[in-house]
C-alpha cells in the first residue's frame, strides 16, 4: 500500500475528481478526511469506505472559511493523531458563475479556487511542521498555463494556484513539506455543462483523442502525495492527454 499509515485531507472529496482521489487513497491504506460543503454526499462516501474496512470521516468545510479549515484540521488530528497529506481539490469551473465578466463571478472564482488553496495550504503546513514532513497537492488546471477568452477569471484563479504552489514549496520546503500542483485537462465533472458538440471539439484537439477520467488524475495525485515523490516539490504535473503540448 502506497499510503499505509498516512492521514490525508481531501477538499471537495464528496464527488467527482475528489471522490476518486478519496477512494484511491483509502484503497492505498490512508485514513481519509473528506472536507466538502456537500454533507449527504460526503457522509455517504465515508460510510462506503468504512464499510469496506477502510478509514474515512466527513467534516463539512467551506474552503473560503478560515474557521472551517481550522476545524477540519483540528478534527483530523483529534481523530487520527496527525496530518500527513492535504489535497486542495475543491474548485468550481467558469461555467458555474454565470456572466464570466461580472465582478461577482471574479470574486467567487478567486475565493473558492485560490483563497481556498491558500487557506488549506497555510493551515495544513502549520500542522505538519512539528512532524518535519508532509505533502500538499494543489489541483490547478491546464488553464493555469494558458489564457481563456471564455472565462478569464477561471484562468486567473488557476494560474494563482500554480504560482502560489511554487511559493509555498519554497516557503515550506525547509520544514520537510512538499507542495506540488496537478493540472487536469478536459474530463468530467468540469465538462458536465458542455454539450456534445463542445465535447467532440475538445476530443478533436486532444492528441490522445479522448477525454480524461477522474481516476487518471487521482493516480497522479497519489504519486505526488506518496513517499515515491520524496524529492519532488514546486513542480506541475499536467494530466491532459497532450492538449497543451501543441
Amino acid at each position: 500500500m502506497r499510503l499505509k499509515d498516512k492521514v490525508a485531507i481531501v477538499s471537495g472529496g464528496a464527488h467527482g475528481m475528489g471522490e476518486a482521489e478519496v477512494r484511491l487513497f483509502a484503497k492505498e491504506g490512508a485514513a481519509v478526511v473528506i472536507a466538502d460543503v456537500l454533507s449527504p454526499e460526503g457522509e455517504a462516501v465515508a460510510a462506503e469506505i468504512n464499510a469496506m474496512q477502510g478509514r474515512a470521516m466527513f467534516v463539512r468545510c467551506d474552503v473560503t472559511s478560515e474557521t472551517d479549515w481550522q476545524r477540519v484540521i483540528s478534527e483530523t488530528i483529534t481523530h487520527y493523531g496527525k496530518l500527513d497529506i492535504l489535497v486542495n481539490n475543491a474548485g468550481i469551473s467558469g461555467s458555474a458563475v454565470g456572466d464570466p465578466d461580472a465582478v461577482e463571478a471574479w470574486d467567487k472564482l478567486m475565493a473558492i479556487n485560490a483563497r481556498g488553496v491558500f487557506l488549506g495550504t497555510k493551515l495544513a503546513a502549520a500542522a505538519m511542521i512539528p512532524n518535519g514532513r508532509g505533502s500538499i497537492v494543489n489541483i490547478s488546471s491546464i488553464m493555469g498555463f494558458v489564457g481563456s477568452p471564455d472565462s478569464p477569471a477561471y484562468s486567473a484563479s488557476k494560474g494563482a494556484v500554480r504560482l502560489y504552489t511554487k511559493s509555498a514549496a519554497a516557503k515550506y520546503g525547509p520544514h520537510g513539506i512538499r507542495v506540488n500542483s496537478v493540472h487536469p485537462g478536459y474530463m468530467p465533472p468540469m465538462l458536465n455543462a458542455t454539450n456534445a458538440a463542445g465535447r467532440a471539439s475538445k476530443i478533436a484537439q486532444t492528441p490522445l483523442r479522448r477525454l480524461g477520467e477522474p481516476i487518471e488524475v487521482a493516480y497522479g495525485v497519489l504519486f505526488l502525495a506518496s513517499d515515491e515523490a520524496s524529492f519532488v516539490t514546486g513542480t506541475e504535473l499536467v494530466i491532459d492527454g497532450g492538449y497543451i503540448a501543441q
